[in-house]
């Protein structure tokens, strides 16, 4: 048997490859949509994937299965109470796949989709009894567990999910030995959860022991404990637990159509139009000079998930990126399903060159200089959009908190009478913020250079919640 963990660390995702070489078979679970890893490590094993697993319909990323069945002819697998538009086999409590040497059994775990299902994964070259490991999906994380609050929108409420939840942890997986692998579809940095390990595998016993939501109490106090203090869901993420369910265009096909060169003059005609510009540089770039308009969300960050958060997805897209980069803004773009992206700017910022009159640059000071702002006779009011736990945590001394995540629907709070200085934790969600305040006619303002963390290492003070 051999079993691989894939981590993309930008989604925090994991995806699995399992093989029973005896047979020359694999199986791959919960893939990302770009599926080349899975080819190369399938190939250099000598073994062909034969079905694909998706423990659940996930909701932060367009899982892979599409691609894989139409590449490999794979199965696709699901729990016995998903629906979907493709051709799936239903898998249930008890249900099996067997090879020589290898076995796996199906768990149905429903709790943060009622879809969910766990897969255990006996090496039968080790024991034909005892499970080597768990693949729980987003049931069972390290240090948490899935929130069950993300399928309101689709006719479920997060105390019926709970309760399920509940049930799916103790008469399921805490049945197991305590040295049963614990590998999840999620690690630290998942919106998926709001408590989970930099960790990306453990033991079952661990996680008995540390993990916060296994401790022994009741049901009503488990789903009180669950549905509090869940950080805010992205939109996008309603929009691609429903595009997992349907049939639609695999992302070789989508990248085919979306990598297109644009002039400069028709990438204005298509923004003043509507679509989104898009600029993917790094946020010290971006702040010397762009395109009016523009909205900034780097590569270097969470990029598909502030893209996910910030855009529209019903709008088409157009792409400002360093010459070469291209391909990586718009696949992982379509890691989580926006497809709409129209091509991109032909030369990159090098377009500009001769019409400066489109470009703008935002003001990015140092923290000794925002102090000396701060201690003028009209000092600008300071909006920190970092989460409300981070504002809480430390904040500037009468900073506004305006979380980026509700910045657009909030806009109006903002005021236009003042100078505006914002800052986020390290300069990359304050370069977005800049853009999205730009776009609102909000132009009189500065940016904190490295945030909160360059702030107190020059040792300004930094206040707490009371």
């Amino acid at each position: 048997m051999f079993l691989k963990q894939y981590y993309l660390g930008c989604l925090a995702h994991a995806s699995y490859l399992i093989a029973d070489e005896a047979s020359a078979s694999a199986i791959v679970v919960d893939p990302q949509r770009d599926i080349q890893q899975y080819l190369d490590d399938a190939e250099r094993l000598g073994v062909q994937i034969r079905h694909v697993f998706l423990t659940h319909f996930h909701a932060d990323f367009i899982a892979g299965h599409l691609e894989l069945r139409d590449r490999c002819g794979a199965d696709i697998l699901l729990g016995a109470q998903a629906k979907a538009e493709y051709t799936f086999v239903p898998m249930k409590d008890g249900d099996t796949l067997e090879f020589p040497g290898l076995r796996l059994y199906i768990l149905e775990t429903p709790g943060h989709t009622i879809e969910s299902i766990s897969i255990l994964i006996l090496d039968l070259q080790k024991d034909t009894n005892k499970p080597y490991a768990v693949l729980t999906g987003d049931t069972l994380f390290i240090g948490d567990v899935g929130r069950p609050d993300l399928r309101a929108s689709l006719g479920w409420t997060a105390q019926e999910l709970g309760g399920h939840l509940y049930d799916s942890l103790h008469n399921k997986l805490l049945q197991l030995p305590d040295a049963t692998l614990v590998y999840p579809a999620h690690g630290a940095g998942s919106l998926c959860g709001k408590n989970i390990s930099s960790d990306t595998v453990s033991t079952l016993g661990d996680q008995r022991r540390f993990n916060y939501a296994l401790q022994p109490m009741s049901k009503e106090e488990f789903v009180r404990l669950v549905t509090a203090d869940q950080p805010d869901a992205p939109p996008y993420f309603t929009y691609d637990a429903i595009l997992n369910t349907r049939e639609h265009a695999t992302l070789d096909k989508s990248l085919r159509q979306i990598l297109q060169p644009v002039e400069l003059e028709e990438v204005i005609e298509m923004g003043d139009a509507g679509a989104q510009i898009l600029d993917v540089r790094d946020a010290s770039e971006y702040a010397k000079g762009h395109i009016a308009g523009s909205i900034n969300i780097g590569l270097g960050g969470q990029y598909a998930t502030w893209a996910g958060t910030v855009l529209d997805s019903t709008r088409p897209i157009v792409i400002i990126a360093e010459p070469g980069r291209e391909q990586e803004a718009a696949l992982r773009l379509g890691r989580i399903g926006f497809d709409h992206v129209k091509g991109y700017l032909k030369d990159g910022m090098e377009a500009l060159a001769t019409r400066q009159d489109l470009v703008w640059s935002t003001e990015r000071v140092s923290a000794l200089m925002l102090a000396e702002e701060l201690a003028s006779q009209n000092p600008p009011i300071v909006i920190d959009i970092r989460t409300p736990r981070e504002w809480g945590a430390k904040h500037l001394s009468e900073s506004i908190n305006l979380p980026l995540n509700q910045l657009q629907e909030r806009m109006e709070e903002v005021p236009r009478d003042r100078r505006i200085a914002v800052h986020c934790a390290g300069g990359y969600r304050s370069s977005i913020a800049v853009s999205l305040l730009n776009q609102h006619g909000i132009t009189n303002l500065i940016e904190l250079a490295g945030g909160i963390t360059a702030w107190e290492a020059a040792n300004f003070a930094v206040v707490a919640e009371q």
